[in-house]
């Protein structure tokens, strides 16, 4: 039986860029990769119907900021934009009242097709509304 590899861990670096993008001391490591955690399981669960296959998370001193790429935008930009104000000040309750910049990304229409992660959520939620996932 042969070594198994993840097939994201392998390509990191060569033709994937890494999700979270920040360097700290050696102490810090392990705090900000939970806080990581939390803020993907956080937004990932708010945004389920949006369609978001990949959220990136970049530090610095002063803030965080967090790229969410998204298929459907609108649904969460809505009319007035009252909805990222709302998540910005969630996300910063949630990892202590840092400072947070939400960036919405939007998903090319050709990309959704091809994209695992969209393809699998919208067969999930196909078949939680019984409608043929065929």
């Amino acid at each position: 039986m042969g070594q198994k590899v993840n097939p994201h861990g392998f390509r990191v670096g060569v033709i994937k860029d890494w999700d979270s993008r920040w360097y700290a001391s050696e102490e810090k490591v392990g705090d900000l990769i939970v806080e990581d955690q939390k803020i993907r399981k956080f937004l990932k669960k708010q945004m389920f119907a949006t369609g978001v296959p990949k959220i990136e998370i970049e530090r610095d001193n002063a803030k965080v900021t967090v790229y969410v790429h998204c298929a459907r935008p609108g649904m969460i930009l809505g009319k007035d934009a009252t909805e990222i104000e709302r998540l910005k000040g969630e996300v910063s309750k949630l990892i202590g009242g840092k400072s947070v910049v939400l960036n919405i990304v939007e998903v090319k229409r050709n990309e959704v097709d091809r994209n695992a992660q969209l393809v699998a959520e919208n067969i999930a939620q196909q078949i939680e509304k019984r409608i043929s996932h065929r």
